[in-house]
């Protein structure tokens, strides 16, 4: 049987759940992250078998000036969805903290730290690239 992890915005209207996560997960401190998140980084992941189980006639898209898609929900706000600049939609990245359910998920990488805010510092357990991952 096939273990489905749910989550869903802040207002509960928009729900999903999915049948499984990318291997890497990023705490990315990109200014439009931040931003987006209203918080020192964004945590995202690749997810696998993502299905909408309500609400996703409320998902608005912002596409940023370097062409990435963000997600959100039109009532509440809540920041749910990100994906890069030609990316597919089955590359879609969510937020790690719109799950519900607990999620086999850690960070493993601070991506984007020359944008970070000047009041937060990454720990160092962690790799930490200038710009994406690897750079």
């Amino acid at each position: 049987m096939t273990k489905h992890y749910k989550g869903s915005c802040l207002c509960g209207q928009i729900s999903f759940d999915v049948t499984g996560f990318s291997n890497e997960a990023a705490a990315c401190h990109c200014t439009m992250c931040r931003k987006f998140h209203g918080a020192a980084f964004g945590t995202l992941v690749e997810v696998e078998g993502l299905r909408w189980l309500s609400g996703e006639a409320l998902l608005q898209e912002y596409v940023g000036d370097n062409g990435s898609v963000r997600q959100f929900c039109s009532s509440c706000g809540s920041s749910l969805a990100f994906l890069a600049r030609g990316a597919s939609r089955d590359q879609l990245e969510l937020a790690i903290s719109s799950f519900d359910d607990e999620i086999p998920v850690k960070i493993d990488i601070h991506i984007y730290t020359d944008y970070k805010a000047n009041w937060f510092d990454p720990p160092e357990d962690l790799p930490q690239y200038p710009e994406g991952r690897g750079s």
